[in-house]
């Protein structure tokens, strides 16, 4: 046995077979649920994984993922794995060409895909001739003209395959690509071996204590425990937080929950009727609602379960944080770092804030580096972040940016990561901003990140993006993008300069102030710096 994902998944089927391992609300609040044991997960993986088989899919073929949350997400997640295919998760916010884009970079062989999003798939499906089977999930494909026949519907694909396991042997090799949102470009698939991504991106079966040694340890290790932990994972599967904090929960031998979308006011409900322990989230744009939601419509909802709640993808404000701690001040609030390139890389000091800065402490495989010479910088210097390790291979289909971001040095393989930072002395890193969104006004650097946590201080700011506009003097000048909380005067420019100027240097003050209806992010609460770009610069929402 090896550290492959399928591998660890069954060896934890069969230590601990008739345990609850997946709830599914279909529909919140209309109380349509699934619910399965670890044995029925792993039969219904089974049947698909044998499906794919039977018509041609097999180990190394690359198949998409362009699901809402579900168990259909789940189930094709493990079955590809199973038969050693590569899964790929696709955008479901994507239109046709974006959707070509990824089909062919990704050079998708098959495609299990949500009815409503069939006449996407429909119209791309022409251009992305490397794309032979496609699987439906729910809806219809009687009145769309489909290339090549209709796709098999989901549930007759799943009764036509063999509940047993019956594969072959698989590797710690093996692969998994996950697609960056493309928020700031086109997206990039990150190429990981499994045993990377297993100790990386999922702490080796123990996030918070000690790595298993071994393979056959994790299923010992959750054979000896008890259940009672529930993981909710309330982002879109789609990106790598939530699909990372399900396998997390499957490795402790625990039960995921999921909801088909992000509704706050049911998320609430879910955690008081399943007795959730721990949710993970994507940012203010995810906390800010459970926040307004338990400080009105859902009042008094009892989350004495709830142990922890953990950010990832994108930084909480110090304003949101300490609202949710006066609210729920028994759970713990992790504001954690990484990336889709590097895994989990650590968790923000109780002191980091627009004061002193996102500072979090890491372990001796993460520093600060020159991203022209990869030496490291001195402490204190900004430089860009470097991680070594267990690391990606690279791009998928992109060996330039490959070239680029991934390195050797000192007899280990690195990742060089988009976030400028600064190490200091006691090996605390304080995270400055993504590179690429700096901006550079009048000589001076100014990081998006920083001056949002500002402006989300104000009381009358919902959420906030900053970007970088033309300006002939200064090169580029600061701008704002808000979005009002409900009922709030739109403050002007100055009043929000003057908020600004008690926490922030002059020269990054927002010289520019667009309000907009809402904030664009992506459906995991990551931030859209194009779109805050383009609304900047034309000075409308």
């Amino acid at each position: 046995m090896e550290y492959n994902l399928a591998d660890l998944f069954e060896s934890v089927v069969d230590a601990v077979p008739d345990r609850e391992a997946l709830v599914y609300v279909d529909h919140p609040g209309t109380g349509a649920e699934r619910r399965l044991t670890y044995a029925e997960l792993d039969a219904a993986a089974n049947r698909l994984g044998h499906h794919l088989l039977d018509r041609g899919i097999g180990p190394g073929d690359h198949v998409g993922l362009h699901l809402y949350n579900g168990v259909a997400y789940v189930q094709t997640l493990l079955a590809c794995l199973k038969i050693r295919a590569v899964p790929v998760n696709v955008n479901y916010r994507y239109v046709e060409e974006e959707l070509v884009y990824l089909y062919r970079d990704a050079g998708l062989a098959a495609l299990v895909f949500d009815g409503e999003f069939g006449a996407r798939v429909v119209a791309a499906l022409p251009r992305t001739p490397s794309l032979r089977h496609r699987i439906r999930v729910g809806g219809s494909a009687e009145e769309a003209d489909w290339p090549g026949g209709p796709p098999v519907p989901f549930a007759e694909a799943v009764a036509s395959g063999n509940p047993e396991r019956g594969f072959g042997p698989r590797s710690g090799d093996d692969r998994f690509i996950i697609y960056t949102g493309g928020t700031t470009g086109m997206p990039k698939g990150v190429l990981w071996r499994q045993e990377d991504l297993f100790f990386a991106g999922m702490g080796g079966g123990a996030p918070t204590g000690e790595p298993v040694s071994r393979p056959e340890e994790l299923a010992e290790r959750v054979a000896a425990g008890g259940a009672g932990l529930v993981f909710f994972p309330t982002a879109p599967l789609m990106h790598g937080t939530s699909t990372l904090t399900a396998f997390i929960a499957f490795h402790f031998g625990q039960k995921v929950v999921l909801h088909r979308k992000f509704v706050p006011e049911e998320v609430l409900r879910t955690v008081e009727r399943e007795r959730v322990t721990s949710v993970s989230l994507v940012g203010d744009a995810m906390l800010r609602p459970l926040v307004d939601a338990l400080s009105g419509p859902l009042k008094g909802t009892d989350c004495a379960s709830l142990l922890s709640v953990s950010s990832s993808g994108a930084i909480l404000s110090e304003t949101v944080r300490a609202r949710f701690r006066e609210l729920v001040p028994h759970t713990l609030l992790l504001n954690n770092f990484g990336s889709s390139e590097s895994g989990f890389n650590g968790t923000a000091t109780e002191d980091a804030g627009p004061e002193r800065g996102f500072r979090l402490r890491v372990g001796p495989t993460t520093t600060v580096v020159d991203p022209a010479t990869h030496e490291r910088v001195p402490p204190g210097e900004p430089g860009r972040i470097a991680q070594r390790g267990h690391v990606p291979l690279g791009y998928h289909n992109d060996p330039r940016k490959t070239a680029e971001t991934f390195f050797e040095a000192d007899g280990a393989r690195w990742v060089l990561l988009g976030d400028m930072a600064t190490l200091d002395e006691d090996g605390v890193l304080t995270v400055l901003g993504r590179g690429s969104q700096c901006i550079n006004t009048g000589g001076e650097k100014v990081y998006p990140e920083e001056v949002e946590q500002a402006l989300k201080a104000h009381p009358d700011v919902y959420d906030a993006l900053v970007t970088g506009v033309p300006d002939p003097r200064w090169g580029h000048r600061v701008a704002a993008v808000v979005e009002l909380r409900d009922g709030a005067a739109e403050p002007t420019l100055e009043e929000i300069q003057q908020h600004c100027r008690t926490r922030l240097a002059g020269y990054k003050i927002p010289r520019g102030l667009v309000v907009t209806a809402r904030i664009q992010r992506s459906p995991s609460g990551k931030a859209d710096y194009r779109w805050a770009r383009a609304v900047a610069a034309g000075g409308a929402g």
